[in-house]
């Protein structure tokens, strides 16, 4: 396979999100919510996530996932990055994540380009930019495996 049509879809996924939030992060453009070190990702959790680098790390995984499955919105990805909920004795409940998060990761992620709201249905879409932006990464990722 040539390096000319490499996508997102085609390298490791793990591999792609701390690339690309490593791209995010040197970029600085993405301005950080005030408590991002204290708020936890779900109540679902009982600590805040310990890399320091989280948001970065979440906003790349959106971009992934709004580039393979576009129109997917706010209650859509609470849904998907949800876990179960650990009750004691009873038994553990699904829980949706953070709506507050992904709705702000989502909202940086506009603010710079890459994801932008659809007319019609709903939801987000990755943007001609962010597409080129994560395509770029993804061949550089496939190179080096290369």
């Amino acid at each position: 396979m040539s390096a000319k049509g490499i996508t997102v879809k085609d390298v490791n996924s793990h591999e792609f999100v701390s690339s690309y939030a490593a791209h995010l992060k040197k970029q600085g453009k993405i301005q950080l919510p005030e408590l991002v070190d204290l708020v936890k990702t779900g109540p679902f959790k009982e600590l805040a996530p310990y890399n320091e680098d989280w948001f970065y790390v979440r906003c790349a995984s959106l971009a992934r996932r709004l580039y393979i499955r576009q129109g997917t919105g706010v209650g859509g990805f609470a849904k998907v990055y949800g876990d179960k909920k650990r009750r004691g004795t009873l038994p553990g409940h699904f829980c949706k994540a953070s709506r507050g998060i992904v709705r702000q990761c989502l909202i940086q992620l506009e603010n710079i380009g890459v994801v932008q709201k659809m007319a019609k249905g709903g939801g987000r879409c990755v943007t001609v930019q962010g597409r080129q932006d994560c395509d770029r990464i993804a061949t550089e990722i496939y190179g080096s495996k290369q």
